[in-house]
């Protein structure tokens, strides 16, 4: 039956993550160190010039410096999050790097940029 292999393919994928693979947003994971884990294609699409998918097993805190540097180092050390939009050769982002856990235990970090329209609407609701 079509509908049987459909839900037994669509459960496989997402066993296997592949939803994240071919996400249209960057996602790259994080030790608590800072070691790279994991990026999805976007995410080595965008860190192309300094490595892309080559990234993984470096260290983050080596790719930022002054500010940022510190910045990241707070986030790995307190497991807090930071969420900001940038700009960049016109292309406006959301950036929103938080922690991740596995059993319960704090892990490392996740960040998840999404490319986000120049005018936006907010809704408030409730």
């Amino acid at each position: 039956m079509p509908g049987i292999k459909h839900k037994q393919g669509v459960a496989a994928a997402m066993k296997e993550g592949a939803w994240v693979k071919e996400l249209p947003a960057s996602i790259t994971v994080c030790d608590t160190s800072g070691t790279v884990l994991e990026m999805n294609d976007r995410s080595r699409q965008t860190f192309a010039s300094d490595g892309g998918g080559a990234l993984i097993g470096t260290n983050l805190l080596d790719c930022h410096t002054g500010p940022s540097r510190e910045r990241l180092a707070d986030l790995l050390a307190t497991g807090s999050t930071n969420c900001y939009t940038i700009e960049k050769a016109g292309i406006k982002k959301l950036i929103f790097q938080t922690p991740w856990f596995a059993e319960g235990k704090y892990r490392g970090l996740v960040e998840i940029s999404i490319q986000i329209p120049e005018q936006m609407p907010h809704f408030i609701r409730g």
